[in-house]
């Protein structure tokens, strides 16, 4: 008979569940699928992402998201652990920018230890265990501790602290910073590269420690993921000599010590922060390819920003939109849909600076604010060069301008702004892609109305409210079609 073991955390019952939840931020999820031919999908797991939102005393305010895997335990482990190491007392407003970055590394080295400790016994009984494995019912008990003890989980991880900004990272999440400057022009700031198979500083550290990272470069994967750096998965940590790619390692290659940023100063700073799971961004860049994909999600937000009204729709609709783009491409059958037969669960997290939401009070002839035009991302290329415009109107009157997709550490200067809000366009310089937006506050678009309703004309007709004669001018140009289109509704 196994001794009694020491029981794991359980996700529903924590000592951080009295901390106040922050209200300015939101957070959609949606997930995994996989879809069958005919275009339906199913979960192959259930969902084993998790997430954190906390504001702590003296102006301290945490966020996460962890993309966990082979199931949900290390995950909901680290986002509960991380906040007791963070939030109960740790960080005060007299600590440096040195003191916050020692305090973040020592908390993720004490969650992965303690982790650790709660399979202990597990792990010990899986020994055990193995060494009878010939015996009755021991195959089947085998299965039992091989799940109760396997998984693993990335972690990205933001804190704000004297209103500076710190990034944690380990693995493959991904962390953006959109912020404006003083005119109106937008920087849209990759934190960090992901710790995977195909970052030239992690092979240089693999390579040091005697791995073949050409090998691990061509693989691709190592145990079944692609990161270099994980919180939890005990085959990596202990048993790193019995996986082929890492059997000539010097001491252990898969780590969890995070790569740290900041802190970087949020002082007049308008934009928002984006935490994202690997899964999330991977299904973006599976539907429409790598290159603008930080593009495309900012543009998603900034949109959904000028039309709800509350952070966590906000969240829950890109999340959702990403979906759709992502399921659309699998049912179209273009080039990229081999990408695209399944998707893993996907978390995204919005925390907003100083960035306004749509006014619920105002509606599309109220106060001036004509809320966006979702424009679908065009189906017809058959290649990852994706042409993307969306036309957007966006809670002022300035332009955003995002620059090439590149990663910034927070040490970067912080633009001065003005008395500018968020911004109305946000265009890639990209000369294969583009995703751009333009204001249009005036409403030269929307043919005014009056209060009582349109009445049907002779032919039965209502008169339209959106002008089209401008479109049809230019397809008619475009076709060779010379005829008049003044008065009209298009072409006849």
């Amino acid at each position: 008979m196994a001794a009694q073991r020491r029981p794991q955390i359980q996700s529903h019952q924590s000592w951080t569940d009295d901390l106040p939840l922050c209200q300015m931020c939101g957070v959609g999820t949606a997930p995994n699928c996989v879809y069958s031919p005919d275009g339906k999908g199913t979960h192959s797991h259930q969902n084993e992402d998790a997430h954190l939102g906390f504001r702590g005393e003296d102006g301290c305010f945490l966020y996460g998201v962890f993309n966990g895997y082979d199931g949900s335990r290390v995950a909901s482990f680290a986002s509960q652990f991380l906040t007791a190491e963070l939030l109960l007392g740790q960080l005060n407003s007299s600590h440096t920018d040195s003191d916050v970055r020692r305090i973040l590394t020592q908390a993720f080295d004490v969650v992965e230890k303690s982790y650790f400790e709660t399979i202990d016994d597990a792990l010990a009984e899986k020994a055990a265990t193995l060494s009878n494995y010939l015996l009755p019912h021991n195959e089947e008990r085998m299965k039992e501790l091989e799940r109760e003890v396997s998984g693993g989980a990335m972690a990205a991880v933001a804190l704000i602290l004297n209103n500076k900004l710190y990034i944690a990272n380990v693995g493959t999440n991904r962390v953006l910073l959109c912020k404006s400057s003083s005119d109106g022009q937008n920087q849209v700031l990759q934190i960090g590269r992901p710790h995977s198979t195909d970052n030239e500083e992690e092979l240089q550290r693999l390579a040091s420690l005697g791995v073949d990272s050409a090998r691990v470069r061509q693989a691709g994967q190592i145990a079944g993921q692609s990161s270099t750096r994980r919180l939890g998965d005990y085959r990596v940590k202990f048993n790193y000599n019995e996986i082929d790619l890492l059997s000539s390692a010097k001491s252990k290659p898969i780590i969890a010590e995070p790569e740290i940023h900041g802190g970087q100063s949020l002082d007049n700073v308008t934009g928002f922060l984006l935490l994202m799971s690997e899964g999330l961004i991977n299904a973006l860049e599976s539907a429409h390819g790598p290159e603008q994909a930080n593009q495309e999600i900012v543009a998603m937000v900034a949109a959904e920003l000028a039309q709800q009204t509350s952070l966590e729709a906000v969240a829950q609709s890109v999340v959702e939109r990403v979906k759709r783009l992502h399921h659309d491409v699998f049912v179209s059958g273009r080039q990229r849909a081999t990408y695209c037969t399944r998707h893993e669960d996907m978390t995204l997290l919005i925390r907003t600076l100083n960035y306004p939401l749509a006014d619920a009070a105002l509606t599309p002839t109220q106060g001036g604010r004509i809320y966006p035009v979702s424009v679908p991302y065009s189906n017809s290329q058959s290649t990852s060069k994706t042409s993307v415009t969306l036309s957007l109107v966006m809670p002022s009157q300035s332009t955003l301008t995002n620059g090439t997709n590149t990663a910034s550490t927070l040490e970067e200067g912080t633009p001065t702004l003005g008395s500018q809000s968020p911004t109305a366009t946000l265009q890639s310089t990209n000369t294969q892609t583009q995703s751009s937006s333009s204001s249009s506050g005036d409403g030269r678009l929307f043919r005014q109305r009056g209060s009582q309703a349109a009445q049907p004309d002779e032919t039965g007709r209502v008169p339209p409210y959106v002008d089209f004669s401008q479109f049809y001018r230019l397809w008619g140009s475009d076709h060779g079609e010379g005829q008049s289109t003044q008065g009209g509704l298009g072409p006849q």
